[in-house]
This record gives C-alpha cells, sequence and structure tokens, in this order.
C-alpha cells in the first residue's frame, strides 16, 4: 500500500485489499508449537544443528531457535493476501513459503489493519512486514506524507512489482479513464495506503474542482462504496484490481478502467536494526528466482508480469 507510513503507502501501487474479503481478528498462516522443557536449550543447539535448508545458517540464532519468522499482513488484499477456511492464502504466504524452503524457518503470518503494520515491525510484535506494501523513499526514511520524520523507518527486500488501477463499476458508467476523470466527483480509497496519497495529489491537481476522497479502513469497505454509487472509482495494485473484476459477483460487479501506470516495486519490510535478517532475505528471494520456485508462484496466480528479474535492498524510488 510512496509515502504514507503504510500499505503500498506512496510509490504508486500495491496489490490493495480485495473484493468482499473482510478479516475478523488475527488469523494465522502457522503455528509455533510448544519449546519450553528443561532441556530446551540443548534442543535447540541440536535442532539448529540439524537444518539442511541451504541459507539457514545465514539466519539470526534467534529466528534459527524459534524455526519461525512472524510476518505483519493485512489479510483482506486478494490475491495478494486472504482469508480461505481459517488461514492467510495468497500470492505472498506462498513466495514466502519458498522462501522459508529456503531458509529452514515458517512463515507465521498475522493479520492487520494495513496502517498499522510499520508500527507493529516497530515494536516488535512482527519480525517482518510482507503486505503488497511499496517499497518508498519516504517509508525507508521514516517520512509521513507531508515528508515529516515520524519513525526510524524500514528496509526492504524487494519481490515483486505492480502498477496501480481505477476500479469503477461495471459498465463505467461515469465513463472514467484517467485520474484527470475524478475531478469533481468523490472517490474511496483504503486508508494509509499509497492509493490515498495519489488520490490527495490529483485533488490538488483539480483545483477548484473538487476531489472528495472517501477513506476507509479496508479496502473492501472502499470498493462497497463504489458498488453503492457513494464513489466513482476506487484505485488498486493492477494485479489486484484485475482480480476483484474478475471475481466480484462473478465478474458482474466492477471492471479496471484506464491503463496501469505508476509501476513499482513492493517489498518485505524489515527493522532497520535488524540487518542479518534482511541480508538473509535478500538472498533468499534470489535462490528462488534462481531456481524456478519465484516463477511457479507468479504463474500459479497468474500475475507473471509482476516479476523481479534480481533480489533488491531499498530499490523504491
Amino acid at each position: 500500500m510512496a509515502a504514507s507510513t503504510t500499505r503500498r503507502t506512496t510509490a504508486k501501487s500495491r496489490i490493495a485489499a480485495v473484493g468482499a474479503i473482510a478479516v475478523a481478528g488475527t488469523m494465522l498462516l502457522t503455528a509455533c508449537g510448544d519449546q519450553t522443557n528443561s532441556d530446551s536449550g540443548t534442543e535447540k543447539s541440536e535442532n539448529t544443528k540439524s537444518s539442511t535448508a541451504p541459507l539457514f545458517d545465514k539466519l539470526p540464532k534467534k529466528y534459527q531457535d524459534a524455526r519461525v519468522i512472524k510476518v505483519g499482513t493485512d489479510g483482506t488484499y486478494a490475491p495478494m493476501e486472504y482469508e480461505e477456511n481459517g488461514k492467510i492464502v495468497g500470492i505472498d504466504p506462498d513466495i514466502a513459503a519458498a522462501l522459508g524452503k529456503e531458509l529452514g524457518v515458517k512463515f507465521e503470518f498475522t493479520s492487520g489493519t494495513f496502517d498499522g503494520l510499520i508500527s507493529s515491525l516497530n515494536t516488535g510484535r512482527q519480525d517482518v512486514v510482507m503486505s503488497a506494501m511499496s517499497d518508498t523513499k519516504a517509508r525507508q526514511e521514516g517520512l509521513d506524507d507531508k515528508g515529516k520524520k515520524v519513525g526510524k523507518g524500514v528496509d526492504f527486500v524487494d519481490y515483486f512489482t505492480s502498477g496501480v488501477s481505477l476500479l469503477v463499476k461495471k459498465g463505467n458508467p461515469e465513463k472514467i479513464t484517467s485520474l484527470d476523470d475524478l475531478c469533481g466527483r468523490t472517490v474511496a480509497v483504503q486508508r494509509g495506503t499509497i492509493y490515498e496519497d495519489t488520490f490527495k495529489a490529483q485533488a490538488k491537481k483539480c483545483g477548484s474542482k473538487k476531489l472528495s476522497i472517501e477513506p476507509f479502513d479496508t479496502d473492501a469497505e472502499a470498493q462497497n462504496r463504489v458498488k453503492i454509487g457513494g464513489a466513482v472509482a476506487d484505485l488498486n495494485d493492477y494485479p489486484v484490481a484485475a482480480h476483484i473484476a474478475k471475481t466480484a459477483g462473478g465478474g458482474k460487479t466492477f471492471e479496471v478502467a484506464g491503463d496501469q501506470t505508476d509501476a513499482g516495486p513492493f517489498g518485505i519490510a524489515v527493522d532497520k536494526d535488524n540487518t542479518q535478517l534482511r541480508d538473509a532475505l535478500k538472498e533468499a528471494v534470489a535462490a528462488i528466482i534462481k531456481n524456478g520456485d519465484y516463477a511457479k508462484v507468479l504463474e500459479k496466480w497468474d500475475v507473471k508480469d509482476s516479476a523481479v528479474t534480481e533480489a533488491a535492498i531499498n530499490a523504491g524510488k
């Protein structure tokens, strides 16, 4: 969710929320087993040594011992991440599973609101954030949408690219083809995302022909606002918008309007002090690109055009 402090919150894109999928409470993709007994220290040492994962020794000991990396996500953003049968599934969890094979750990996903994900990382509740989050300079430096320093920032390991697209009612009754067509109208958007920033920038361009912006906690709420006619458009990453248009109401509720614009990278957000984990994740991304597991995930979800060709750190602008 460029420069907000949340989902693609400023490079312009995020594959951002999904067709009427709401997440109630916290969901876990995997669960940690009980690791407490009188011989835990010995067992952890033996377990650490027994891993055959190629990049296991690159991880900080904390994760070698736990065999888990805790992931903050917004599980309402199909096809990137969403709930199905009590689990969080999607592109991000599948890529994380491939990374886990290389690192010898499980990625445990917990869902929360997008605009609170970086805070959950900074406070240590999560080890990383993987939630179709745009890698932007503002996020790297801990800046809000006005350029004010609000945190220490995060590092990103980039693994995906996407542009943004407008989502409108089926048939496009308002004939929306670009952001300029939104002047004088009302739009809906998920709060704290780069999409909200994009609409705010467009509102300035519209000037006296006011663009009214209605932000919501989830993209599902923003979509519903468009569905009932309270807003003319929502903004999402292209793969998400295309997925919503294809699946919501059997494909009869929405359509994508205009061209995909402003492509940028999604990154796995890591605390700036956790450089060893960051570097291990970069090596793991490079490994799954090389061994073909990455391509298999993108092909499964029909998003091959969003592939990166190499692992990178903080490539967002």
